[in-house]
């Protein structure tokens, strides 16, 4: 038995140098990070709250929930697509929107139909493509078929007014960047311009190299892609794939205009997620309120 600084150190077994325990117990500690990386942290989605601020709202959007489903990349990660599920359930969002890179093959579509279906919003749910969509060749008739089953909308290069009440709300959906031909003057042409408008595109890069001016400029727009980076090691850069630009996730502010990407619910190429959880991110429009007028009175004079 030892003590150093007046502290105990337990004895290291015979014949164990430290070097060698400290060597063990890295290991261990390796062993730890991959069991959570991938056993535990790619099933564990959590639900991020946001709240959007609109000057000028109106009233009938005001409080209106939009979740938004990305990357979750079937027919793998079904623990956390069933997880998904049970959260959209709950929260029961009037506006779901699925931001591509739903499946990785053709062989998953009648999963991806069950799945969105199971997740659709209340009022109504717009889907974009993904770079993996493409890969896997979930496509054209082959993910319009899909997803009309579903009771989704699919948005590629076009736009959808959806009613909510007495006034309405603009999704704007890009093709995907990677494989496809995006085309944001094709797909808000013809948009109403009294209407608010959300964008939605796979890769965030987009809102970089794309901007709209006016009324038409979007009061928010969605991206996901990065999986916030899927495998986040301390002290290191996040990796994310092509297209992503500058973004990781989180709030951004781009040309197009404010940016949110999402971190996704799946995994690609490696099963494992570390530091760097699923996510279902939530958003509610809030009217904005007005700073109260100050009323001035008029300086009264006086003589002396």
């Amino acid at each position: 038995m030892s003590l150093v600084n007046d502290e105990f150190t337990p004895p290291l077994a015979a014949g164990l140098s430290r070097r060698r325990f400290l060597a063990g117990a890295g290991v261990a500690f390796a062993a730890g990070l991959a069991g959570d990386g991938f056993a535990i942290e790619p099933r564990r989605v959590l639900v991020s709250r946001h709240d959007v601020l609109l000057p000028g709202l109106a009233s009938g959007l005001d409080g209106l929930r939009i979740a938004q489903v990305s990357d979750v990349h079937l027919p793998a990660n079904r623990a956390a697509a069933e997880r998904t599920v049970e959260l959209v359930s709950r929260e029961r969002p009037e506006i779901v929107v699925l931001t591509g890179d739903q499946c990785e093959t053709r062989s998953a579509v009648s999963g991806l139909i069950e799945f969105a279906q199971a997740v659709r919003g209340t009022v109504a749910t717009i889907a974009v493509l993904g770079n993996w969509d493409y890969r896997g060749g979930t496509v054209g008739r082959v993910a319009r078929d899909a997803y009309e089953r579903a009771g989704v909308t699919l948005l590629v290069n076009g736009h959808e007014v959806v009613g909510v009440g007495d006034t309405n709300l603009a999704f704007v959906g890009l093709d995907d960047i990677l494989t496809g031909s995006p085309n944001g003057a094709t797909a808000a042409a013809n948009l109403a311009d009294h209407a608010p408008t959300i964008w939605l595109v796979h890769e965030p890069r987009f809102a970089d190299d794309f901007a709209v001016s006016g009324r038409n400029r979007p009061i928010l727009v969605l991206s996901g892609h990065t999986h916030g980076g899927q495998i986040r090691l301390p002290g290191l850069p996040a990796f994310t794939p092509k297209a992503s630009g500058r973004f990781v996730a989180g709030w951004y502010q781009a040309p197009l205009g404010r940016l949110y990407v999402s971190r996704g619910i799946g995994t690609a190429d490696i099963r494992a997620r570390l530091f760097c959880p699923p996510e279902l991110p939530i958003f509610t429009l809030r009217r904005e309120p007005r700073p109260p007028e100050v009323s001035v009175e008029p300086a009264r004079s006086s003589t002396l």
